[in-house]
């Protein structure tokens, strides 16, 4: 089993899919399978045309494991990424959107990361290449983590939305640019990261992960947002420059957005903390600082 499955939910993206799984190719870091969701409708499904196939084929040949899956009906994005999250058993997760380049060191210094920090998700940004010329100082008001990355307990009324603004248009390459000596990196405080982020499993399952879908209609937006808010709140993330991360300017596949996840916020907390509260009282009453009725040191094994 590969350290990291990344995990593409994709829809009529043929190219960005293509170009994706292309830069994966070129990835430093060697430990990683890959599994594809698609929920393009049928006459015009793409997995098998040549563009993606020679970059499946290329990343098999060094050792990848490529799933190709077809998930349909379409329930949203929030479905999607629980059922890819299904789909794994890897020690880290990594969601990749289909419309984005990566540099080759982007996932060597995500893992890095993750593994110093112990954190929930680490992030890296997509940029918009044409905005270079956009610089924007009044979003570039960055917050670097000091120390180690830790929780930041937020409630629905104390997010702290203005976080976002660095992450905006070209601002995390003019931000490493400025910042950053060579092979330098910076972990900075968040609100939410959109398009490449590295998830601990374990911790994105601890929350829930995407599991709160069926509350939501099909055309929603925000399901990334909550789940890395309940993160920052119990575990702890980041952002990480340099992003290495690109965005090819597709069109949104997504421009109905009737719903937003992050409504659920306030009662996906309410939620964790009554089964926090349920898993202490096991803890206090198992015999033998059991946990959940399994004595410790021992799995629990099939009947």
């Amino acid at each position: 089993m590969a350290l990291v499955d990344v995990l593409i939910p994709t829809f009529e993206r043929k190219t960005g899919l293509a170009m994706l799984l292309a830069s994966l190719l070129g990835q430093s870091f060697p430990d990683f399978d890959v599994v594809v969701s698609d929920q393009t409708a049928a006459e015009q499904r793409y997995l098998e045309s040549v563009e993606v196939q020679a970059a499946v084929a290329a990343l098999r040949y060094h050792g990848h494991q490529v799933r190709l899956l077809s998930h349909l009906p379409r329930r949203g994005l929030a479905e999607q990424r629980q059922f890819l999250l299904a789909q794994s058993a890897a020690r880290y997760v990594q969601y990749l959107d289909d419309d984005l380049l990566l540099e080759p060191g982007v996932m060597a210094r995500m893992v890095a990361t993750m593994r110093a920090e112990g954190c929930g998700f680490v992030g890296c940004a997509a940029a918009g290449l044409r905005f270079l010329g956009d610089v924007r100082p009044a979003q570039e008001g960055i917050l670097p983590w000091e120390g180690p990355v830790r929780p930041e307990p937020f409630g629905p009324e104390t997010i702290p939305w203005e976080r976002h603004l660095v992450n905006n248009a070209a601002n995390p390459l003019h931000l490493a640019k400025r910042l950053l000596e060579p092979e330098g990196t910076l972990r900075y405080r968040v609100a939410w990261v959109g398009g490449n982020i590295l998830y601990d499993r374990a911790k994105l399952v601890d929350v829930g992960g995407f599991g709160f879908w069926p509350r939501l209609g099909a055309q929603h937006a925000g399901e990334e947002v909550v789940v890395q808010l309940l993160l920052l709140r119990y575990h702890g993330g980041c952002g990480l420059l340099p992003s290495g991360t690109y965005h090819l300017g597709l069109p949104t596949t997504v421009p109905t957005r009737d719903e937003n996840a992050v409504a659920l916020f306030g009662e996906l907390i309410d939620e964790y903390e009554t089964r926090l509260a349920g898993r202490a009282t096991r803890e206090r009453g198992a015999p033998g600082g059991t946990l959940d009725g399994w004595p410790s040191g021992q799995e629990a094994r099939p009947g």
